[in-house]
């Protein structure tokens, strides 16, 4: 059987995986770069517009991202560097746009206020606090908060109406917020990808070989699910960008990095609503707090979604336990996971998170009058018979060794790479794709070192990102500059 020769292998149709390939083909177009993904089309798993929350997340209104501190105040510091993330994204979907290489951005990206929602004496003055310390960041200067009835019934309207009125309650509000549908702007990119030379799309075609020959190279076996054919490839580079797939491929890899690396996987489902009547009355992303013991997926949310250019109201996500790493995996896929290098940790796991446990099983059995009953809390007036269920995708949070020997568990992603550069995965669920340029920008440098060094590389990379090797955390005149070519390019001001 001939050995197919490559320079780059990713393996998923994913978000992660489309948008290392977009940046490496215009670093260099000469790369040969094969895609290979186990479905019958690209981004049907967790890159899917239903299987996410498409908030584009930029810690505007996810509470989770600013905890409050033991002492009362409320720590900033992951809402920026997520925020500041977020807008590399939006530079890099705003030069594709101005290339050509995405359509009119509407088809996978709207303007969607991001707002946040409380109640109670606790949840105010909360708000309130994490209002004034983000406001005084340049990231977030545009965040309005109110305790108005009069601005919140402007703001949300199905929200407040017919709400206690003795209730107190509290938002905040970033105008130009967004919904992204990461389906769609994955196909696109990928749609763009086929049209250039030195790029093939293998579908159907799951991985059931990987090892790491004596030259250095990667040798990657592929199996046709329709067909039944084997395709061997060869490559000098392999990114693992398969969702909750990545883990066990990257154990299969067998590199030291990614020794005693667990999964936790966690399944999700929505509450549905297409209704027009409805649908057209809340115009906003509206996060309010997570419930104690849920993971970050969890925090509740009433969501104006464009799916496939479909407007839809979506609430939860409602999580629940799966043994499950992808929404279409196996049963067997977290059995499948356990290695002697990660026993301990992920039993470790196990023992100090009993009330995620919990937590989740509690939601497995909520009936559908449970489910209308949580949406009631952001929308009063919710009927049972407006809302159909929808299964989210798969998320697989990591278990890692702690400092003491036992295991942690990660809410996020994490890039796991090979000390030479010849392989990297991305494992983690939340901020995931609102963060997936960043993310390939990091695997680029540190698999790519020489190269992004290189002059050519530095420039193309300039071209891409503007802001690249600044910090918008630190540089308001630079983030001013760029955000505004990036909410006119996307039409998102």
């Amino acid at each position: 059987m001939a050995v197919r020769q490559a320079d780059v292998v990713l393996v998923g149709g994913g978000v992660m995986s489309a948008t290392l390939g977009m940046m490496l083909r215009q670093l260099d177009p000469s790369l040969d770069i094969v895609m290979v993904e186990r479905l019958d089309h690209v981004a049907h798993e967790s890159t899917d517009g239903w299987n996410n929350a498409g908030t584009g997340h930029a810690g505007y209104c996810e509470l989770n991202y600013t905890p409050e501190t033991e002492d009362g105040d409320v720590a900033i510091e992951r809402a920026l560097k997520i925020n500041a993330s977020f807008e590399v994204s939006l530079q890099f979907w705003s030069h594709l746009v101005e290339q050509g290489m995405l359509p009119d951005p509407k088809s996978f990206i709207n303007r969607t206020p991001h707002q946040s929602f409380v109640w109670g004496e606790d949840g105010v003055k909360f708000l309130k606090r994490r209002h004034e310390k983000l406001s005084a960041h340049h990231l977030f200067r545009e965040m309005e908060y109110t305790e108005s009835p009069r601005d919140l019934e402007e703001w949300m309207p199905l929200v407040v109406n017919n709400r206690d009125p003795m209730q107190k309650v509290a938002a905040t509000r970033i105008k130009h917020g967004s919904d992204v549908d990461f389906g769609s702007l994955t196909r696109s990119m990928v749609e763009f990808l086929e049209t250039t030379p030195n790029f093939e799309l293998m579908l159907s075609s799951p991985v059931h070989y990987l090892a790491k020959r004596d030259n250095g190279r990667w040798k990657v076996r592929v199996k046709n699910q329709k067909t039944g054919e084997l395709t061997k490839l060869e490559a000098g580079f392999v990114f693992l960008g398969a969702g909750g797939g990545a883990l066990p491929m990257l154990q299969k890899s067998n590199i030291d990095e990614s020794k005693g690396y667990g999964g936790f996987p966690v399944s999700g489902q929505w509450l549905v609503c297409q209704k027009p009547e409805i649908v057209q009355q809340h115009h906003s992303k509206v996060y309010g707090k997570a419930p104690i013991g849920a993971p970050p997926m969890s925090v509740p949310h009433l969501d104006t979604r464009i799916i496939n250019g479909e407007p839809a109201l979506l609430f939860g996500p409602f999580a629940g336990f799966t043994t499950r790493f992808l929404k279409q995996g196996s049963v067997f896929d977290l059995f499948g996971s356990v290695r002697s290098a990660n026993l301990r940790p992920m039993l470790s796991v196990s023992r100090t998170n009993m009330d995620l446990t919990r937590y989740l099983i509690g939601e497995v059995f909520q009936s559908h009058s449970d489910r209308v009953a949580s949406l009631r809390n952001y929308f009063p007036d919710a009927r049972e018979e407006d809302w159909r269920l929808q299964d989210a995708g798969q998320r697989v949070q990591i278990i890692k060794k702690s400092l003491e020997g036992g295991g942690k568990l990660e809410f996020g992603t994490e890039i796991v790479a090979a000390q030479d550069g010849t392989l990297a995965a991305l494992l983690g669920a939340s901020p995931g794709a609102s963060t997936a340029v960043q993310a390939m920008i990091d695997v680029i440098q540190r698999c790519f070192p020489d190269r992004i060094e290189s002059p050519e590389w530095q420039e193309r990379m300039k071209v891409m990102v503007p802001s690249y090797g600044q910090s918008l955390v630190d540089d308001e005149q630079l983030l001013n500059k760029v955000r505004e070519r990036t909410l006119s390019t996307l039409k998102l001001s």
